[in-house]
């Protein structure tokens, strides 16, 4: 099971100016419409992309809704034995009704 970040938590994180890596698992197309400023590794590209993931830091997953990112943590909690990986709840949707209402939902 995926740990979880709340959009509120990421937030906090981000004010604070926590040292943190935020990668975006969506396709491009996807984050043309919305983008919070992750580092995009689109999912399919995970297992090969591991090497940009920087393991020194925690590091926080999203993309439209929360399901692939899950998946992405899963994957990269397991390959690269992280402890420090979170989904972010109800990804970039969630972003976008709690935080910042100008993010286009899709």
């Amino acid at each position: 099971m995926a740990k979880q970040i709340n959009v509120d938590t990421l937030n906090q994180w981000i004010k604070e100016q926590k040292d943190f890596q935020l990668i975006d698992v969506r396709e491009p197309h996807e984050k043309e419409i919305a983008d919070i400023g992750g580092k995009l590794i689109p999912l399919g590209t995970v297992p090969s992309e591991l090497t940009q993931i920087d393991k020194e830091k925690t590091v926080v997953v999203y993309c439209r809704s929360g399901k692939r990112s899950e998946d992405a943590v899963n994957f990269i909690t397991s390959n690269l034995k992280l402890t420090e990986v979170y989904n972010l709840t109800g990804g970039i949707l969630a972003w976008a009704d709690e935080i910042d209402k100008t993010i286009t939902k899709y």
